[in-house]
This record gives structure tokens, sequence and C-alpha cells, in this order.
């Protein structure tokens, strides 16, 4: 292997090793609904998209993740605990806040 392409290999590895070291959050109802959150926040353009200083607003990706959030408070209506419910009820209502200033231009 070419002294370049073995840089290359190491570095990759030092890349994904550094990356899997990171800790993750426990995975809970409230990170899920917070991830998809985020999710919607990036399409709307009111963050910079992952590994970028970009943003970029795409309505219909917005849209997609606020329905989910939507469906998920749907189906587990009456399975939530308070504090469970107030988060999806107030990340809703603030979503969908931005999403119709957004859409209207």
């Amino acid at each position: 292997m070419e002294n370049k392409e073995k840089n290359k290999v190491e570095e990759d590895k030092k890349q994904r090793d550094s990356v899997e070291d990171i800790p993750l959050p426990e995975v809970t109802f409230a990170t899920f609904i917070l991830s998809l959150n985020t999710s919607a926040l990036v399409h709307l353009g009111e963050l910079p998209e992952p590994g970028s200083d970009k943003t970029v607003c795409d309505l219909n990706l917005a849209r997609h993740a606020i329905d989910t959030i939507a469906m998920l408070k749907e189906k587990t209506q009456g399975n939530l605990s308070k504090d469970e419910q107030a988060l999806i009820d107030n990340i809703l209502f603030e979503l969908r806040m931005k999403y119709v200033k957004k859409a209207a231009g």
C-alpha cells in the first residue's frame, strides 16, 4: 500500500474512533422527539445543516418531520407522562408556528 493510501486509511480510522467516543444520550421518548424537532428546525432553516454552517429551508422535509411528530402524538395518546405530553405539545406548537411563518414568506 502506498504511503498516501496508508495515511488516508489511518486518518479515516482515527476519525471513526473519535466519533465512536462521543457519548450518546439515553434513548427515551423525549430524546427521540427532540431529535425529530432538531431535524425539523434544520429543514426550516433555523439551524445549520450538520457538518456545515449553511442553513437551507426545505419546507417539504420540514412538514414531513412535523407530521411525524404529530403522528407519534396521536399514536401515543393516553400513554405519555405529563412531561412527555407537554414536550410534544409545545414542540408541535412551536414548529407549526415557524412553518407557517416560513411558508407565508
